[in-house]
């Protein structure tokens, strides 16, 4: 466990090198914060200092709408990003499925210093999305999902139906390792969507129909393959490193965001 005295050092250290970290490459590398859902705000930060991490997706469970969080939370964890020298670029909020959703998704995002909203709304509620989005300035990308039952939005053709009709305030979060799950082809995925990504979640998973997640070019994503692609179509989004694992991941992470770089 990383301790108070640890945590500020490794903050302070971190912060100092933070501007190497997304020299190397064309493509911006983040953090989803549901990666380190089993660790502290305070820990989680320390370590995301650690690999000089600049930008991430708030992704924690606790953050999200139907946890029922209050805006102190969102104030308290952004000034300690402030001082680590993060920045939280999108905000997930799923279940998005009234007017006081969409208000309380704003208000958070706005909170944390948003530019982008991540969510899965489904119905006439995305055109009440897109107008809210427009008018204040922010996206929102449609994130596709793997669950047990059917969902809304699985494959590229499920999006592209969505996003029909809605202005570029729209768009979508690709979610790699879900098409993956979802029995789609990544590559086909990017390909369809590529105009309208506004964040990608960087995965990978070891075989259709479940969601044992696996390191970074190990499993059916094409990962090599998508960065190029991303590279080639000079996406200017962020690419959210995920990894939906327990345990101590720590190493773990550090080496798939050392292959992500190396890629990007």
């Amino acid at each position: 466990m990383i301790t108070r005295r640890t945590f500020h050092q490794t903050l302070l250290a971190g912060a100092a090198g933070s501007s190497i970290a997304q020299a190397a490459g064309s493509l911006r590398i983040g953090i989803g914060a549901f990666t380190y859902h089993n660790l502290s705000v305070d820990d989680m930060i320390a370590q995301l200092v650690a690999l000089k991490i600049e930008e991430i997706e708030m992704s924690r469970g606790e953050f999200m709408l139907f946890s029922h969080p209050t805006a102190d939370k969102f104030e308290s964890f952004r000034k300690k990003i402030d001082a680590a020298g993060i920045r939280c670029v999108s905000f997930y909020a799923p279940t998005i499925k009234e007017e006081k959703d969409l208000d309380d998704a704003i208000r958070f995002g706005r909170i944390l210093g948003v530019s982008n909203i991540t969510g899965d709304p489904i119905g006439d509620i995305l055109k009440h999305v897109d107008e809210r989005m427009s008018r204040e300035k922010l996206t929102f990308g449609i994130h596709n999902h793997f669950f047990k039952t059917k969902f809304a939005y699985e494959s590229p053709e499920d999006i592209l139906k969505a996003l029909n009709g809605l202005s570029d305030t729209v768009g979508c979060t690709l979610d790699l390792g879900h098409i993956v799950s979802c029995g789609y082809d990544t590559m086909d995925a990017v390909h369809k969507l590529g105009p309208r990504l506004k964040l990608v979640h960087l995965k990978d998973v070891k075989a259709a129909g479940g969601e044992i997640n696996v390191p970074l070019g190990t499993g059916l994503g094409k990962i090599p393959q998508v960065m190029n692609a991303l590279k080639a179509m000079n996406f200017k989004g962020l690419v959210a490193f995920e990894y939906e694992k327990n345990g101590d991941i720590n190493e773990d992470v550090r080496q798939q965001i050392e292959y992500a770089r190396k890629l990007a």
